[in-house]
């Protein structure tokens, strides 16, 4: 199918990897131009490398830090001088804390917000100004399944506020941005098998030391038992196809909507069996 995205200008926040990487790599794979950022210059640098150059589609990367002012400022100032205006935003960049609530410190909490609703607050409200230059304008909100259920044990009663506050977020900005033409939508998946994802809940659940092979097992175990007969978790890409579609002129009557994409209600948390089988 023809998404009719060829050209468009698009921005993936948390880019250089995962759900963000792949996001990028789709959309430019459709003829996008494609702006990513990150935090470490060497992810950015193999994400711009992966990108096998075809259909007039291309990738480039900015460092920034969406926690901070000033790189979210550089982000918006590097489009600007570059295209001209902006498409399509994708706030991907957020993380997750999963702990007992007693057990939450106070900076944890701060950079749980920052990183996740802050961050797509802000970004969006920078770049509107290039978004209004669009004649097709659109911002894709992901999200992440604590937004809708709980992780306990261990617990999410920092991460799942944040990332509700993305879903409520998005509503409000669909309603809110409608007058100019901009599409808002939230992506809400759930386990999907990002390397670095999957090591970081590893690495939390056993206090910090990641157990490399004894991990990797655990993880092949817990997913025969933690989805319906017959399927996996899903993989970057099954998010990726889902924003690209939501982006592109075939979405045009989806406005506000929250898409939960996480297998099926009978999917479980591998972050709350990860503790169970301790």
């Amino acid at each position: 199918m023809n998404l009719d995205l060829a050209g468009q200008v698009v921005c993936v926040t948390g880019g250089s990897e995962g759900i963000g990487l792949a996001t990028a790599q789709a959309f430019a794979q459709e003829g996008a131009h494609v702006v990513i950022c990150g935090r470490r210059q060497n992810k950015l640098d193999e994400a711009v490398a992966s990108h096998a150059a075809g259909n007039g589609g291309s990738i480039e990367a900015v460092q920034a830090d969406m926690t901070k002012l000033a790189d979210i400022d550089k982000l918006i100032a590097y489009v600007q001088t570059r295209f001209g205006r902006l498409d399509i935003l994708v706030n991907n960049a957020g993380t997750g804390i999963y702990k007992p609530f007693a057990s939450v410190t106070d900076d944890e909490l701060q950079d749980g917000m920052a990183i996740n609703f802050f961050a797509q607050f802000r970004v969006s409200q920078r770049a509107l100004p290039l978004l209004k230059k669009s004649s097709f304008p659109s911002i894709i909100n992901i999200s992440g399944r604590t937004a809708v259920r709980g992780n306990f044990p261990p617990g999410s009663s920092c991460t799942g506020p944040a990332k509700a506050a993305e879903v409520r977020f998005s509503v409000d900005l669909a309603t809110e941005l409608a007058e100019f033409g901009i599409r808002v939508n939230c992506v809400i998946p759930g386990v999907v098998k990002s390397e670095e994802r999957l090591r970081l809940w590893e690495s939390q659940a056993s206090g910090g030391q990641w157990q490399g092979d004894t991990a990797i097992a655990k993880r092949d175990k817990l997913e025969t038992v933690s989805v319906p007969k017959g399927q996996t978790w899903g993989v970057p890409i099954d998010i990726a196809n889902i924003v690209v579609f939501l982006a592109s002129p075939r979405a045009s009557y989806v406005n506000g909507a929250a898409l939960t994409v996480d297998g099926g209600p009978h999917t479980k948390s591998y972050v709350s069996q990860l503790y169970v089988e301790k």
